[in-house]
């Protein structure tokens, strides 16, 4: 569960804010100023601080400060009610991953979360893995990429580890100090993605109640990562080309153009090419991005990386003094397995493994364990009632009268059934973005899979 400590001496914004929350799935603690957030956090871990940014006892870019010095994997989001550009822009250059005008909709909140939280944990504190020929000629590559300011466009399956490899780009490149921004493209609906990377005036449109800079603004002298470029939508793509251009934009609702001195690095899992021929991603975008195109192999094309992958997940997931060892027959049969959703997959399997050891060497049973455990299959027991398959195989045909909104329904389902539940694979049969598949999924009540397959 990830957990949340809210900071906020307004107890009606700090009592909200929890119970939202809550009511998502977190695990929350709350505290009514600096000194008592301290306190809580040293008392627990947590994923993600959500602070006010003046309060009595102190103040929030303070209280962020001390806290990534304690620990600066965890992930902080400034709020406030006398939000101006220039300051927002100094707290996510000082390392805020969000900066956010009350009154708070605890939707765009939610968002940010999911943003910064979304990460692989190797994102923010590991250099890349692996001795393989390909991995190796990727890597160099990205070594002399990070030698210029040329954009970098780098395609590969999901979960091979593009973040990691924009921000060894970032780091090794001539700007390691700047900021690192990321934006994922899939998670914002257009309107509300334009204002995230080119920011907006007050009164821009409704619930713009104060300034906020966009992500492209906030990386100046630093890198912009644009992920999953694939699922922008058509038309945003015009701006965006203009931006790439000439590193200048306009936020919403003003004409003042604003200039920035930035690196931007693209990451798809899908074909652009294939998707210019199909008209759904302009072509002129496309070449302007790849500038220095890298393609990251799949853990299918660099098996033998994959004993020293899980070497290294062993280490970094083993509990403090315990030393946890993967036996001979564990490691052959990690070999052998057919990862699809690659180091990913990989990692969290690892992490599971460790996480339910029953000793603390990990052997051929506990793969096995494991290995089974990931995939749910419902079975039908003697003396109990067979349990319906979520992905039906058949599903009933359309008949006249029907209502369009049925027929869209049965047509998810069956799609969705043909692919086991893989919402990439969905999307691109039906030529629609993933994030439309993960929105009828939730509107029409399908079953989600995702925690039992990688997409």
């Amino acid at each position: 569960m990830n957990r949340v400590l809210v900071v906020d001496d307004d107890a009606a914004v700090r009592t909200g804010l929890q119970a939202e929350f809550q009511r998502h799935g977190w695990g929350v603690d709350a505290a009514a100023g600096v000194c008592e957030a301290l306190t809580r956090f040293r008392a627990s871990e947590h994923s993600l601080v959500v602070t006010d940014l003046r309060m009595p006892d102190g103040d929030g870019l303070g209280l962020m400060r001390e806290l990534r010095v304690r620990s600066p994997h965890t992930a902080v989001i400034l709020l406030t009610a006398y939000g101006c550009v220039p300051d927002a822009v100094a707290a996510m250059r000082d390392g805020a991953c969000d900066y956010l005008m009350k009154p708070v909709v605890f939707a765009q909140l939610e968002r940010a979360a999911g943003g910064v939280l979304g990460r692989s944990p190797a994102a923010d504190r590991n250099d890349p893995v692996g001795q393989a020929p390909a991995w190796l000629r990727a890597m160099a590559r990205a070594g002399q990429a990070a030698q210029s300011d040329a954009d970098v466009l780098i395609e590969a399956e999901s979960g091979t580890g593009k973040e990691l490899v924009a921000r060894y780009i970032h780091r090794s490149g001539r700007r390691p100090s700047g900021p690192f921004v990321a934006v994922n493209c899939a998670a914002f609906p257009e309107t509300l993605l334009e204002s995230e990377l080119f920011g907006h005036a007050r009164g821009a449109f409704t619930g713009a109640y104060s300034a906020k800079p966009g992500k492209f603004e906030v990386a100046s002298g630093g890198t912009l990562l644009l992920d999953e470029i694939g699922e922008m939508p058509l038309g945003l793509q015009p701006k965006l080309l203009r931006a790439l251009q000439e590193r200048e934009f306009e936020r919403l609702g003003e004409t003042r153009s604003v200039r920035v001195d930035l690196r931007i690095i693209a990451t798809t899992n899908r074909s652009l090419s294939g998707m210019v021929a199909e008209s759904k991603f302009r072509s002129d975008l496309y070449y302007r991005l790849k500038v220095i195109p890298i393609h990251l192999p799949s853990l299918r094309e660099r098996l033998e990386d994959i004993e020293e992958l899980a070497e290294f997940f062993v280490r970094r997931y083993s509990p403090p003094g315990v030393t946890v060892r993967l036996t001979a027959a564990f490691s052959e049969r990690l070999r052998s397995q057919a990862w699809e959703g690659n180091v990913r997959e990989l990692e969290n399997f690892i992490r599971r493994a460790i996480a339910l050891r029953l000793s603390s060497d990990l052997g051929l049973e506990e793969f096995e364990r494991e290995l089974e455990a990931a995939v749910w299959q419902p079975k039908a027991g003697r003396g109990t009632a067979a349990v319906a398959d979520p992905w039906p195989t058949a599903v009933p045909n359309i008949s006249p009268g029907m209502s369009v909104e049925t027929m869209e329904r049965r047509l998810y389902e069956m799609t969705l059934a043909t692919t086991q539940g893989n919402r990439s694979r969905a999307a691109e049969m039906l030529g629609v973005s993933l994030r439309t598949v993960r929105n009828k999924i939730r509107n029409y009540g399908l079953p989600d899979w995702s925690s039992y397959v990688h997409d």
